[in-house]
């Protein structure tokens, strides 16, 4: 597999889990937001409102950020955390068809936090050095 796979097999996991994330989880969350609804669990026990600001920024804006590969490795440390939580405390008791669906997204998050978003990024095209040092 030459390098040029690996970058487009990262941006195929950026694209596909980010995108995911923020559209299909996190922008329910944003709207409720929004509306004024803030209705949510307390999983950590920090408060309805601080929970759910926390679980959309890691869903929405982290998602956002994580499919455009900026940040990439800063973005994934709150979307795995989030998922972290959701899997093991608000699906803990839930058996594992519901806790596998966040310990999909945890996995391609921590892939992404240690391979980095690969050379078809934002990150890739505003902080590695065009010389190749």
């Amino acid at each position: 597999m030459t390098n040029g796979n690996i970058d487009l097999g990262l941006l195929v996991l950026r694209l596909w889990f980010g995108l995911e994330m923020a559209f299909a989880h996190g922008l329910p969350k944003l709207m409720k937001i929004l509306d004024g609804n803030m209705s949510f669990g307390d999983p950590i026990g920090i408060g309805v409102g601080p929970s759910l600001v926390l679980a959309t920024f890691g869903e929405f804006v982290c998602g956002i950020l994580i499919a455009a590969g900026f940040f990439t490795r800063l973005s994934c440390i709150p979307y795995i955390i989030t998922m972290l939580v959701a899997a093991f405390i608000a699906h803990g008791g839930d058996g594992w068809g519901k806790m596998s669906f966040p310990l999909m997204y945890a996995v391609a998050g921590i892939v992404l936090l240690l391979t980095g978003p690969g050379k078809y990024s934002l990150d890739h095209r505003m902080f590695v050095s065009k010389t190749g040092v």
